[in-house]
């Protein structure tokens, strides 16, 4: 919603928003394109009424602002909509959708077609480091988008990214989320295979090779050619991608493409490295130059963002909340720096996370870390006690600033510290860094 809202000003359209615990990295961008934020949702700033109000798949019936709009009748769209009719229309849409890696991706096609001289658009949920901005209208027909299958608005319970109409489209892989909105894989699998069946047959479909989930909706009613990617030369894909220390290596079939030093790590990187040079070949960028373009990707805030080194300790932010994107992400951590110990701070604010779906997965992800500090939800229906032990070194805190507390007197010099949350966390880094400084 803060990139639509970025879209919008940049079109020329006065904008004003609300939502609840505005943070940053968005806030900060938005209050630096002149975006009024305001906190909360009473009905007072709908006077005087807004042209149209852009509504956002978290707010629902019962909320005042959303009663107040609708007795008003003032006119309303969502989202996805809104960036349909305004921005997608008669573009070539390059879509980035999956489980994980849908902004890292994204915002890796999007560099590629920059450095290339494409000038996307592009919208994507979180902010490339290369560009400073989450959003941008771009000066040509292409624009790339981080394709979300969380439902529409309350009024439409479509998965998101059915209203984008794609040409190229990148399926990173395929795992059970969103359990406050699909009651099992089987419901999130028929939304893509509905954004599958709605692809060109002179589009492009880049997917992951042997994702078990993603496999059977390849098997009946796909018209669009299929281009498989992997970071394991083993899964006989048809672009592979490996990771070799500071090093990304790219080889389509048999044929070596190239290597180039880069600034990620990890097997899931060099997956999403592969799938935007592939995406990016559907537009006439040449893999070599795109794997040049990787070399020169700085990364995204909050996807193992490298905050600072205090006292000694590499404190690192990081968006993951599902068990798969945890494990992953210690793993690329651990890729990097062998020996170095690799301490946690988690937050599982997920509302997936929250209802229990992944607690017995929770613990075995968090394997990759020498130690790990989880915050505690509140109002919490099941046993997080329980579902984490026995699985090392991991300890269940109440309160943020106990967790602040614990690693200052465990954290050692060369310790990497990755904090994990979808969220604010409760201002955590600020609090870790300022202890760990004054520990050191």
């Amino acid at each position: 919603m803060g990139g639509v809202a970025a879209l919008a000003r940049a079109a020329g359209f006065k904008v004003t928003g609300c939502d609840d615990a505005v943070y940053p990295p968005m806030s900060t961008q938005l209050r630096e394109l002149g975006i009024e934020i305001h906190e909360g949702f009473d009905a007072a700033q709908l006077d005087p009424e807004p042209d149209c109000i852009v509504v956002g798949n978290v707010m629902s019936r019962g909320n005042e602002a959303v009663e107040a709009m609708l007795d008003l009748g003032i006119p309303h769209t969502s989202g996805p909509r809104w960036l349909a009719d305004n921005v997608l229309r008669d573009r070539h849409v390059l879509a980035v959708a999956g489980t994980h890696g849908k902004t890292t991706g994204a915002s890796m096609l999007a560099w590629i077609l920059h450095d290339a001289g494409l000038a996307p658009g592009f919208l994507i949920g979180g902010i490339p480091t290369n560009f400073g901005v989450s959003a941008s209208f771009g000066d040509s027909k292409y624009f790339v988008v981080e394709a979300d299958e969380y439902d529409t608005a309350f009024f439409d319970k479509r998965a998101k990214f059915l209203l984008y109409r794609p040409r190229t489209l990148v399926i990173n892989n395929l795992e059970f989320d969103h359990a406050d909105i699909y009651p099992d894989l089987a419901a999130i699998q028929r939304q893509f295979h509905q954004l599958i069946r709605a692809l060109p047959g002179a589009g492009r479909l880049v997917v992951r090779a042997g994702e078990a989930n993603l496999d059977p909706l390849l098997a009946h009613d796909v018209w669009t050619p299929v281009t498989s990617f992997s970071s394991d030369p083993a899964a006989g894909a048809d672009w592979t991608g490996t990771a070799q220390g500071e090093r990304l290596c790219l080889q389509h079939g048999n044929v070596r493409v190239g290597e180039v030093g880069w600034q990620m790590a990890g097997a899931h990187n060099a997956e999403n490295a592969t799938a935007a040079v592939i995406a990016a070949g559907e537009v006439g960028v040449a893999p070599a130059a795109a794997l040049e373009a990787v070399g020169r990707f700085a990364g995204v805030k909050r996807r193992l963002e490298l905050r600072g080194t205090f006292g000694g300790v590499e404190l690192y932010d990081d968006f993951a909340h599902h068990p798969t994107a945890i494990a992953r992400t210690l793993a690329g951590i651990r890729a990097g720096a062998p020996t170095a110990r690799v301490l946690v701070a988690l937050e599982p604010r997920s509302n997936t996370m929250r209802m229990g779906v992944h607690r017995d997965a929770l613990g075995p992800a968090l394997a990759g870390a020498d130690q790990a500090w989880v915050l505690r939800p509140g109002n919490l229906d099941w046993d997080l006690d329980a579902a984490l032990a026995g699985s090392g070194a991991i300890r269940v805190c109440d309160e943020v600033d106990e967790i602040v507390r614990n690693i200052a007197a465990a954290a050692q010099p060369g310790d990497r510290l990755v904090v994990m949350s979808n969220g604010g966390f409760g201002g955590i880094h600020e609090r870790l860094a300022q202890s760990l400084s004054a520990a050191g």
